[in-house]
């Protein structure tokens, strides 16, 4: 074991955060803590770094371990290049490697007990620089940098010149090449593209150290993590396995405490209704009755009544007016800022109610392509056409159709004058926004408030086309399954950027990676586009390159194709209905059967019993086949 949490309590100003938190953590053990914003991650993993002190209970890290933290804002400023700042976690290597160097240039010119003495202490460095796999450490840092994202141009830069995101990329790689026996790892996925987070996959399944990650990426946390600490309530419940694994036992759980709860109550209500009877006979003994079962009652420890699952924030969309068929065709656009050509000549067409990804790594133009579609930047080619009645709903990722300068409450009666003060009460508080929430600016907002805010506007448009760039930004788990909920429900056409894979592969029927300037289409999930990746790269000859547009004859294909499986679907339920109606309807008779054959003038009606009872015979041998052909169409 290498950590020990035992028994955390942690308050601010007399409000619990976390109460009695314990769990464990084995030496190759990679565990994710989980739970909804304001439950404590953060603070949690503070307390384990000893950046805060816990009220009361400890944390015990196994002698001469090493600990390394990556927390979700860094302040990393040097002059340093990128290349220099990272090397600088090597400088034993880099000793190692000068004083190495030096030997052999003072044993060209040694001899005799002086060389000797050299040839000892070069054998000595060169074991140790051995040891630190000082022959590979340029190679590893370089694969490093490119790993996290940095191309080879970017190396010379200076890290003082960086973004926020591209700083915190950079303290992810020093702490991935310290090694330390323990990495803990807040929210490591926030600033990377789906190609970086891939690679750190693969990087921390292979650490041969422990690791702890705070993360709102579901499908990360289920490809990495084998253990799943739940921070609910200011508790902490474990649970073994990634975070499938972790949801599915968490509903089984809830299911059970829902149920014992219900059942309590009604075995008290129960208890207090004959209770009640008892007194009202008003005699000696069943008062006495009475007052016995009012003492087990009493004695009674009442179970609380579990909090009902994804119960706070309410999202329905739902758009005004159907939108035609044809909901958007664009055609050979291209975009380029100066030198840098972002994209040339995309063509893509969306049909009503397809839900559409747009992936790639960063710096590809997606969130281009969407500003574009909402006439926020112009194409320098290209077409747009937008079908009949589409209504564009969009939700932009750095929330510029907010307005900071307005309060909550102003943002929405403004841009919806007809609704009364209670409606834009209801719906804000639909958000979480309760009280005087709705008289704060929005310059003052969280990150995710503004999310659930700009959520709100969405749910108001009634918009039959969405267009969302990163709209799992910033959301807790929570949230994200609620917007994944409605999206599922909305029949409305939806076209997205998200990096967010968990979130795609239940929410998207095809794919579109921008990838090399070009788009190439996928025709389902976020698994599906991996499985056509790895055929492509098993098989790159017979598949179309990727990067390629799809042609309009592919266009149409892929629109012919989505088509006749609809209808196909479309046939299996209409059998299974079909199948239901025909079991229903033998069942019933076969009831009248027996009915029937119980009356007096019947069952003594010999001819008419062997008629009623080859009929039944005959019912039950087409209920036979029934029962099987509803099992094989319910499993299709």
């Amino acid at each position: 074991m290498i950590l020990s949490v035992n028994n955390i309590h942690k308050s601010f100003l007399e409000v619990p955060v976390l109460r009695d938190v314990s769990f464990h953590i084995e030496d190759t053990e990679k565990a994710a803590i989980v739970g909804i914003n304001g439950a404590g991650k953060t603070t949690l993993l503070r307390i384990i770094m000893g950046e805060l002190t816990a009220d009361e209970g400890s944390v015990t890290l196994s002698k001469d371990r090493t600990v390394g933290y990556l927390s979700q804002h860094q302040a990393v400023s040097s002059e340093n290049t990128i290349y220099e700042e990272l090397l600088s976690v090597r400088r034993n290597i880099v000793e190692l490697e000068r004083r190495i160097r030096s030997c052999e240039l003072q044993m060209k010119t040694s001899s005799g007990e002086k060389l000797d003495e050299l040839m000892k202490i070069y054998t000595d460095l060169t074991h140790a620089f051995e040891l630190e796999n000082g022959y590979a450490y340029r190679s590893e840092l370089t694969g490093v940098l490119k790993g996290l994202g940095f191309a080879d141009t970017d190396f010379s830069r200076r890290v003082d010149t960086l973004s926020g995101g591209q700083k915190t990329r950079i303290a992810l790689g020093k702490l991935l090449l310290q090694k330390p026996d323990l990495i803990i790892l807040d929210e490591p996925t926030n600033h990377l593209d789906m190609s970086s987070i891939n690679w750190l996959e693969t990087y921390l399944l292979n650490y041969k150290g422990a690791v702890i990650i705070v993360s709102h990426d579901r499908y990360f946390l289920d490809r990495i993590a084998t253990k799943i600490i739940e921070l609910d309530d200011t508790k902490a419940t474990v649970f073994s396995g990634n975070y499938t694994d972790y949801a599915a036992k968490k509903e089984m759980l809830r299911l059970a405490q829902y149920n014992a709860y219900m059942n309590q109550q009604r075995e008290i209500r129960h208890q207090e209704a004959v209770i009640e009877k008892l007194r009202s006979f008003n005699r000696e003994k069943s008062i006495k009755r009475a007052e016995s079962r009012e003492k087990m009652l009493d004695k009674i420890e009442v179970l609380e009544k579990p909090t009902e699952v994804r119960s706070d924030m309410k999202l329905h969309l739902e758009p005004r007016i159907i939108s035609g068929n044809d909901v958007l065709t664009v055609e050979n656009i291209s975009k380029a800022f100066g030198p840098l050509n972002l994209f040339m000549n995309l063509s893509f067409d969306l049909k009503r109610g397809e839900h559409v990804a747009v992936i790639g790594d960063n710096g590809t133009g997606k969130t281009t392509i969407l500003k574009i579609l909402n006439e926020l930047l112009p194409p320098d080619s290209g077409l747009i056409r937008l079908g009949t009645n589409v209504e564009i709903g969009y939700y932009d990722q750095e929330h510029h159709v907010l307005h900071p300068e307005k309060t909550l409450f102003e943002e929405i009666s403004d841009e919806y004058p007809t609704l009364s003060n209670t409606q834009i009460r209801n719906t804000l508080a639909a958000f979480l926004f309760t009280g005087d929430d709705v008289f704060k600016k929005i310059s003052s907002l969280s990150g995710g408030e503004r999310g659930r805010l700009s959520l709100a506007k969405l749910m108001l448009s009634e918009s039959n086309f969405l267009i969302l760039d990163e709209p799992t930004n910033h959301l807790d788990i929570m949230s994200k399954e609620i917007l994944e909920d409605a999206l599922n429900a909305y029949a409305g056409t939806v076209l997205y950027v998200s990096h967010d894979r968990y979130f795609i592969n239940k929410t998207a029927g095809r794919i579109l990676e921008l990838h090399d300037r070009t788009l190439t289409g996928y025709l389902g999930n976020y698994d599906y586009y991996l499985e056509k990746k790895k055929e492509a790269a098993l098989r790159p000859s017979s598949l179309q390159p990727v990067g390629a547009a799809p042609t309009e004859s592919e266009s149409k294909l892929d629109w012919k194709s989505r088509k006749e499986l609809q209808a196909a679907q479309r046939k299996k339920e209409n059998d299974l209905r079909k199948c239901e109606a025909a079991i229903e309807k033998l069942e019933t008779r076969n009831a009248e059967i027996d009915l029937k054959m119980a009356e007096p003038e019947i069952c003594t009606n010999v001819a008419r019993l062997q008629e009623l009872s080859k009929e039944k015979t005959a019912n039950e041998t087409e209920l036979e086949t029934l029962y099987e052909q509803w099992e094989l169409l319910s499993e299709a």
